[in-house]
């Protein structure tokens, strides 16, 4: 373990100094190369300023009012149907739209719960086997601009789906 920590300290300088080095065989004016990345880069989070900041005032505001509370309360006849633990429908409804709001419930979850509950291990599965769907396809498709975004949403649900499924499968395993 020792032996990683101590590679994982020069993995970083050595990929600079390489780039670097490799820029500057080539002939490219290395830091001109840099500065002109830096500028493109500004200008794309002006660009996508206001959907992140959009995204994350919606989901504080959806959070505080206690509508995903009031949608899981509302659902919990279909998640005891197909064993879908309610206290886990907040997570993923918020895990769709913000990551750092679903990293919030995850920990009251897990001060209600308990981390190493079934319940708390599933919340644990759950953000690591799903994806803030719609953060991602706004911000990456208003990046690039692209508006016609064909199966990419169906797909990705599905994928949040069978990242569900996955979580509870797994948080049950490990319980046994």
């Amino acid at each position: 373990m020792q032996m990683v920590m101590y590679l994982s300290d020069f993995v970083f300088p050595f990929l600079v100094f390489w780039i670097v080095g490799y820029g500057a065989a080539k002939g490219r004016p290395v830091f001109e190369d840099f500065l002109a990345g830096a500028k493109r880069g500004v200008h794309t989070v002006v660009e996508i300023a206001p959907t992140v900041i959009g995204l994350m005032v919606m989901t504080a505001v959806l959070r505080a009012s206690g509508l995903f509370d009031v949608i899981a309360r509302l659902l919990s006849p279909v998640t005891e149907w197909i064993h879908f633990p309610a206290p886990l429908l907040p997570l993923l409804l918020v895990r769709l739209f913000s990551s750092s709001a679903a990293n919030g419930i995850v920990t009251d979850l897990f001060a209600a719960y308990g981390p190493d509950s079934p319940i708390g291990t599933a919340a644990s599965i759950l953000m690591g086997c799903t994806e803030s769907v719609f953060y991602v396809l706004g911000i990456y498709y208003a990046a690039v601009r692209v508006t016609k975004t064909r199966y990419t949403l169906a797909g990705a649900l599905i994928s949040i789906a069978a990242g569900s499924a996955a979580s509870l499968i797994l948080a049950t395993v490990i319980k046994l």
